[in-house]
């Protein structure tokens, strides 16, 4: 039953619902919390039910983690996860009694007590079901429920957090339980850029996004939204606003689909500087090679991104593949016992790479975009050392210390500082 159903039951009018999101920034302190509560007001007061979701304040999950380095290093799951949820239950408690001194009548609630059942893995887990009964009661009730991001209960009834930054999660999540119309995500930039505006000071917030856009944003560098929060939005079907709890301008609206006939080819351009290249070189180039070096990978839970093999001389190839810097470690050490078994020679690390990429929908119909993007890096005397695509995505390695000059240079190219930037 929805919330607003369940309002009828109880004899409440019923009004529109929307979830509100409120980063670690946007309540890092006394005066924050009181100005996210205030908006939150104001929002009830023009007639929407609120269902706010509130990360821990400023940078406390990092010194929750800090503090657990200083006394442990086995650090069991369990007791980490019980150990950082304190941040959010601390902000969520603040901000109720912020509402209350404005005469709303809000009551907060932890993961577990809204509803959020997750499987039994630790610091990452994944939400398995949600069950908002004392979500809709409370919101029947006329009362605001705060609900702390990030975590949940197991099937084994213990605190579980799904994975850093996972509030945006916890609030499209229940979005999509209690049939919200709109879930913000409110954050220190007013919306997604056309690149980083640090940067590129020259970048154009967007108005308007698809999920699959967005997503490909995510996974190539964007960090205004986590990417798990935009994929179960995509498919839950819940339109998202990005949007600054700052300026409470408005952001940027994500949906199934918004384009025109007039649509610009490439939305934005991303870059990121966070993984590694691992080269495996000489290695025999015949069936089962590449999969028995992958599944030892995988078994090991080394996530692998781009992968190029070599043309073949001499029956012998080199593989490359890319991995976060927190794993290259670990895909070294898989990789190492393997050249024997595989027949090759040596396996090489290389952090010092980037990916640049460029997103939008309206590549897909239109030719010429890759040529373009080849040719500006190439003008920009930037060398590209792997490439991988999608149907709205080209990305490319370059190396670090050029990525900002690849970054500058592909948004000028396309234009992307103009709202209706059309090229190539």
């Amino acid at each position: 039953m929805s919330a607003c159903a369940k309002s009828q039951e109880y004899g409440r009018a019923a009004m529109p619902l929307v979830i509100q999101k409120f980063g670690g920034t946007s309540v890092a302190d006394a005066d924050r919390i009181r100005a996210v509560a205030d908006h939150i007001a104001r929002t009830r007061r023009h007639g929407q039910d609120v269902v706010a979701v509130v990360s821990a304040m400023g940078r406390e999950t990092d010194e929750l983690y800090h503090l657990a380095d200083l006394v442990s290093s086995t650090q069991p799951g369990r007791e980490l996860d019980m150990l950082v949820t304190i941040g959010e239950r601390k902000s969520v408690a603040l901000v109720a009694m912020a509402l209350a001194d404005l005469g709303v009548d809000a009551v907060s609630f932890t993961g577990s007590q809204a509803g959020i059942i997750t499987d039994n893995a630790h610091r990452r887990a994944k939400i398995l079901e949600i069950r908002p009964d004392r979500l809709r009661e409370a919101l029947a009730a006329g009362r605001l429920p705060v609900v702390a991001g990030f975590q949940g209960m197991s099937q084994d009834r213990e605190i579980t957090t799904l994975g850093r930054n996972a509030s945006d999660l916890t609030a499209v999540a229940l979005a999509a339980a209690l049939g919200a119309e709109l879930c913000e995500i409110y954050t220190d930039v007013s919306g997604v850029f056309t690149a980083d505006p640090r940067l590129v000071p020259e970048a154009r917030r967007l108005r308007e996004l698809s999920f699959e856009e967005l997503l490909e944003m995510a996974d190539t560098g964007s960090r205004v939204v986590a990417q798990r929060a935009v994929e179960y939005a995509r498919n839950h079907d819940v339109p998202l606003h990005v949007r600054s709890s700052f300026t409470w301008e408005p952001g940027t609206m994500i949906k199934r689909e918004y384009h025109g006939m007039e649509q610009a080819i490439i939305s934005g351009v991303t870059h990121d500087e966070s993984e590694a290249k691992v080269t495996v070189t000489q290695v025999p180039d015949q069936p089962g090679v590449a999969g028995r070096l992958f599944r030892a990978l995988a078994d090991s839970h080394v996530n692998v991104d781009m992968i190029v093999q070599n043309v073949a001389s001499d029956g012998r190839t080199d593989i490359s593949f890319t991995v976060p810097k927190s794993d290259l470690a670990s895909a070294m050490e898989v990789a190492r016992p393997l050249l024997d078994d595989l027949g090759a020679e040596n396996v090489v690390a290389d952090p010092g790479i980037a990916r640049v990429s460029l997103v939008g929908a309206g590549m897909k119909s239109h030719p010429g975009v890759a040529a373009k993007m080849f040719e500006t890096l190439s003008d920009a005397g930037v060398n590209i050392e792997m490439i991988s695509t999608s149907s709205i995505r080209i990305s490319c390695v370059v190396r670090g210390d050029f990525v900002e000059q690849a970054v500058r240079a592909l948004h000028t190219a396309f234009s992307l500082s103009s709202p209706d930037g059309h090229a190539p």
